[in-house]
């Protein structure tokens, strides 16, 4: 895999980033080519302008093109961004979990913080210095050559991504209030403990596995539509196994209990309107796909009122 372990300037996304982009992209094709104009235009620092760049991809929300260097929207990022969009303001929690799904299974070139630790990492719980020590043996095991610092940075703004920075008296830093993952409160610190042998202290963190009610039955379904179509887009059928615990999964990304997996599953075949169905059996657990789907229309069902 292609892995990014930068881009980002060291900067998590912030709330107005993403419809500043979509609505800068939408006007001027070129306006990050001009870095200049692209400071005044978005109002940003130039550091902050590629991490906003970065962002913006990463989340699908803009496409460059390779060729001509080019950027334009995305017809996701138009559908929640755009001038009639479904959610312009990140105003909706649903929006938030869209956005770190989005970042989640980037498969063209996936971050490899949100990657590995997502997939990878086995445990709920894990400190800053056991994970560093598990990004350098999987990145000489890629055969990659990244310093301790790369390593570090990519990892604090995974971090900082789910979690608020604080000052030396616990308050929140006003840099860090505009990162709107930190919402979905998926990363959660829980304690501390002592950092052998240097006697100092490291927060141990832990993501929250339980069931989520936010995350909709039809923005599972959304999510569902989207790994089939990037992981097994040749399959009709999925195992529960896929879908708990495959790379890239609901169950991974999301951090959801069997259990929740399994309800949401009993109920999919009307949720979905017959798109897919769960067959049970002493012998077999698996989704069906039924019929085709449109993303556009399984996207805007997200937004639909409820009844």
């Amino acid at each position: 895999m292609n892995y990014r372990f930068s881009g980002h300037e060291t900067f998590p996304c912030r709330y107005t980033w993403l419809p500043k982009a979509v609505g800068g992209i939408s006007r001027n094709s070129r306006l990050f080519e001009d870095e200049a104009a692209a400071i005044v235009t978005l109002g940003v620092g130039k550091n902050m302008v590629k991490a906003l760049r970065f962002w913006a991809e990463t989340t699908e929300v803009s496409i460059s093109d390779p060729i001509t260097s080019h950027v334009r929207v995305s017809d996701f990022g138009m559908a929640i961004f755009g001038h009639n969009g479904l959610d312009r303001f990140l105003e909706n929690i649903k929006t938030l979990w869209l956005i770190h799904w989005k970042l989640s299974v980037n498969v063209d070139q996936p971050l490899f913080a949100w990657y590995y630790l997502l997939n990878r990492w086995h445990r709920s719980e894990f400190t800053q210095s056991e994970i560093l020590t598990a990004f350098t043996t999987e990145v000489q095991r890629l055969g990659k050559k990244l310093s301790e610092v790369t390593l570090e940075n990519h990892f604090t703004t995974f971090l900082h991504s789910y979690i608020p920075t604080r000052g030396k008296k616990g308050e929140v830093m006003e840099d860090n209030l505009d990162c709107p993952l930190v919402e979905l409160e998926l990363i959660q610190p829980i304690g501390e403990r002592i950092l052998l042998g240097s006697g100092r202290r490291e927060i141990i963190y832990s993501f929250r596995v339980d069931e989520k009610p936010e995350i909709s039955p039809e923005l599972f379904i959304y999510c569902l539509d989207d790994f089939w179509c990037k992981f097994h887009k040749n399959e009709k059928t999925l195992s529960f196994r896929d879908l708990a615990v495959g790379e890239g999964s609901p169950g991974q990304i999301f951090k959801l209990p069997e259990k929740d997996i399994r309800d949401r599953l009993d109920m999919i075949e009307k949720h979905s309107n017959g798109i897919f169905a769960y067959q049970e059996s002493a012998a077999l657990q698996q989704v069906v796909r039924q019929k085709e789907s449109s993303s556009q229309e399984l996207l805007r069902y997200i937004y639909q009122p409820e009844n």
